[in-house]
């Protein structure tokens, strides 16, 4: 009932929303868009993108207050684009309204001789690293950006990756070969100039240092590099570089089919595991109508509690361990592997198991699950009282931490911020309960929040979110409604494999769906969870076959990340190592 008063509320929000943008801008705007996902879709010519969003962010009911993501399409090879004005690139702005808990989506169309944009960093500072990306990858240029410079690619790479005829595959290219000649010149490009940044190298009274931080080393999770320049041990200012763990996943994403992609999924957040899947499969699903059963639908989110308990309790653990304390990584790793055991006698593997499917998972629960589930919620409180006592309590932790990387609700929403960093600045909002999905809407379970906005309360609020998980995974366990596993829809993928022993017909359909994979109606669609360490989505394109167009993952750290030099100013050395921890990420996540 709740979600059918809450779809009601929304799609007047949005008729009224559409009303307003109509008297605002009679003439600006080029088309309105239809998609599956409801979210509100207006084309705009270049001319006028800051002024309507300007406008969006400011004066409309509601405003929009987060440049949600940013991205592009390369539309040459698109056949079904009915009803949308001609373009051969595409530039996409998703914005989020917190205050109204609804999307709004801009869309600027793009001759390929003319690929300018006007940069929006004036607007939402996290402009920054969404205009660099699509430079990167598409090669759409922003007036105005500070540094339009590659971010996830290599500074002498050639070409745009997400083009269309930029090869998906290293068999399509020459073989990759590097002379003493070219190693100089690209030796040369990956020196850090100060001056490119804007930084001065000395002030009036010292010169100032500069110092890497990584790319290789514990302190920095990951493939992950700062540069820093410091004033003996006190950072002047700082410049994260992203990209070494880059892999192409949204190029994979267009190369394979709607089925085998799955797997892919899980190497984003390659913590989150399954979780991973569930934005990409009820994207898919959105698309293909497909509806799932009860006992999918409750099975998918006991498995996605397991696994944000899993990433908390690494963070948990690393988290101590970098601000100076050791025991508690072993004693949390002991429970998450307790945790991983019980994973993989449900799905047959432990952090990858791909378990779920379009329509679906892979298998039903195995015989004897409730006691294994039991086990964790009988084991798990105990030693989160523990913990407490040992890493949250602590007397140098809080010293460590408390006061230090402090933002609030405003700069959160600016820097594009989600997830538990987003709920320790004070602001009560989770997408399981603001936009439930998957049946979130039939768990009580409470949203903790803090007020600092600091370190320390990013980890206190992560700490209590093992709590409400292990109170979802009760109610799973009490709860599990009986059915199918898989949907009986035509387009679920594949089939359930009992079916396939009662007629040929099935055998072939079930062979044809994991091969080549269902037949997606043409649509786009974007989907969100709210995934370990904040919102993850999916906007997939289908142009009607049994590939993605475009598939554009938006992960929750790569705006978080963006945020360090901010965070980091005017503290010490050691703080910016606590900064880092603070924010929890894997760079498979920032990078793709």
């Amino acid at each position: 009932m709740q979600v059918a008063e809450n779809t009601a509320q929304t799609s007047s929000q949005t008729s009224s929303l559409l009303d307003q943008m109509r008297r605002e801008f009679p003439h600006q705007i080029l088309a309105e868009q239809q998609s599956c996902d409801g979210i509100p879709t207006l084309w705009v010519d270049k001319a006028h993108l800051k002024s309507m969003l300007r406008t969006l962010q400011s004066k409309t009911s509601p405003v929009f207050e987060m440049l949600y993501d940013l991205t592009a399409i390369d539309e040459r090879l698109r056949v079904h684009r009915e009803g949308q004005p001609a373009s051969e690139f595409t530039v996409v702005y998703h914005l989020m309204s917190f205050s109204g808990n609804c999307d709004f989506r801009l869309k600027v169309p793009l001759a390929d001789a003319d690929l300018t944009l006007p940069s929006v960093i004036e607007l939402w500072p996290s402009a920054n690293w969404y205009e660099r990306e699509t430079w990167d990858m598409f090669g759409i240029n922003f007036e105005g950006h500070p540094n339009l410079y590659r971010i996830l690619m290599p500074p002498n790479w050639e070409g745009h990756p997400l083009r269309k005829e930029h090869p998906a595959r290293a068999t399509e290219m020459e073989p990759y070969s590097l002379d003493d000649e070219q190693e100089v010149v690209e030796q040369a490009a990956l020196k850090f100039r100060p001056e490119d940044w804007g930084m001065k190298r000395e002030s009036e009274h010292s010169e100032f240092m500069f110092l890497n931080m990584g790319p290789n080393h514990p302190s920095v999770h990951g493939a992950f590099r700062i540069a820093l320049q410091l004033d003996g041990e006190v950072v002047v200012d700082a410049v994260p570089d992203i990209g070494y763990h880059h892999r192409g996943a949204e190029k994979m994403g267009e190369r394979q089919t709607w089925h085998t992609f799955i797997p892919y999924t899980d190497r984003i957040d390659y913590l989150g595991g399954v979780m991973n899947n569930l934005p990409y499969v009820m994207a898919v699903e959105k698309m293909a109508g497909i509806e799932v059963p009860e006992r999918v639908k409750v099975i998918r989110v006991m498995l996605s509690e397991m696994f944000r308990v899993c990433s908390h309790l690494l963070f948990y653990g690393t988290f101590a361990q970098d601000v100076g304390q050791l025991s508690p990584i072993f004693y949390m790793f002991v429970e998450r592997e307790r945790i991983f055991n019980i994973i993989e006698s449900i799905c047959g593997a432990r952090m990858h198991p791909g378990w779920f499917r379009i329509g679906g998972v892979a298998e039903d629960l195995p015989s004897g699950w409730e006691k294994r589930v039991q086990e964790l919620l009988d084991f798990m409180p105990a030693r989160m009282d523990e913990y407490d006592g040992m890493v949250l309590n602590n007397g140098i932790l809080k010293r460590r931490t408390q006061g230090v990387g402090v933002f609030d609700k405003e700069e959160a929403f600016a820097w594009a911020l989600t997830g538990s960093g987003l709920r320790a600045a004070g602001f009560e909002w989770d997408y399981r309960k603001q936009r439930p999905y998957s049946g979130y809407e039939n768990f009580e379970f409470d949203v903790p929040i803090a007020i600092n906005g600091d370190v320390y309360d990013r980890c206190a609020v992560r700490v209590e979110e093992i709590r409400q998980s292990l109170r979802i995974i009760k109610q799973c366990l009490d709860n599990m409604p009986s059915g199918h596993y898989k949907s009986d829809h035509p387009l679920t993928t594949p089939p359930r494999k009992e079916k396939t022993m009662e007629d040929i017909e099935t055998l072939i359909d079930h062979f044809l769906s994991v091969s080549w994979g269902p037949v997606i109606p043409p649509n786009e669609v974007s989907v969100g969870v709210e995934a370990t360490k904040g919102v993850n989505s999916y906007y997939l394109i289908s142009d009607g076959g049994t590939t993605s167009y475009r598939t554009r993952i938006r992960t929750p750290t790569f705006p978080h990340l963006q945020m360090i030099p901010k965070m980091c100013r005017g503290f010490m050395l050691a703080d910016l190592v606590a900064i880092v921890a603070g924010i929890d990420f894997v760079m498979a996540d920032v990078d793709r």
